[in-house]
């Protein structure tokens, strides 16, 4: 089994970016499973193409796409994308799409294939926050979770997909007064758990609860 992975570069006034700063620490191999990293662009244009050309090349069973959701406690893998790209800010490129179709012949929404409730509930059992998230926002993270999603429904039919969210890195927020924050070490520890249940559940119906 392969799984690709990709994370953000850094955007906004962010020097860093929790997102690939976790993908490119993960072990090359997650229970028996290939992991194959990718760093892509915040960009609402480009970021889309980068990974349908990594699923052309390298043909994963899995793609799993990670993104920074400052303001949030925990790792919150998302249940769904929906069509629309509506920036708060403008992306890497200094484009800002204000209520915009991602794709006009798309669905208005994509459901994850990915096991969350389970994903969860696994990360809970490693003593870290994260619950399951019906949001996955309006701006680039919400755009390529549905990107994946359409190509899929459009390409790739054997692919599954999905996005998690993880918090801001302590050093992100130091002048960023009670926002919330997690260490590296616990993102990384977060997203083995969830990408080991996503190759433990293959195949199988998701869990009826995360308890």
């Amino acid at each position: 089994m392969k799984i690709l992975v990709t994370g953000f570069d850094p955007f906004s006034t962010d020097k860093i970016n929790p997102a690939f700063e976790t993908v490119k620490r993960l072990p090359d191999s997650i229970a028996d499973a290939t992991i194959l990293k990718l760093e892509i662009p915040t960009a609402f244009k480009r970021c889309g193409e980068v990974v349908h050309q990594e699923i052309v090349s390298a043909h994963p069973d899995y793609v799993l796409n990670v993104g920074q959701a400052g303001g949030r406690f925990g790792i919150a893998p998302e249940r769904i994308a929906i069509n629309l790209d509506d920036g708060r800010i403008a992306d890497n490129d200094n484009y800002r799409p204000i209520n915009q179709p991602i794709e006009a012949d798309g669905a208005t929404a994509y459901f994850t294939q990915l096991p969350v409730n389970a994903m969860t509930r696994a990360i809970r059992k490693e003593g870290l926050p994260s619950s399951i998230s019906l949001s996955a926002g309006t701006y680039v993270c919400n755009h390529i979770m549905y990107e994946v999603q359409y190509r899929r429904a459009t390409e790739f039919p054997e692919l599954k997909a999905g996005f998690m969210h993880i918090p801001f890195l302590p050093t992100q927020v130091v002048n960023r007064p009670n926002m919330p924050s997690q260490s590296l070490d616990d993102d990384i520890c977060g997203v083995v758990e969830a990408i080991k249940t996503m190759v433990e559940m293959d195949g199988r119906s998701d869990v009826d609860s995360i308890e």
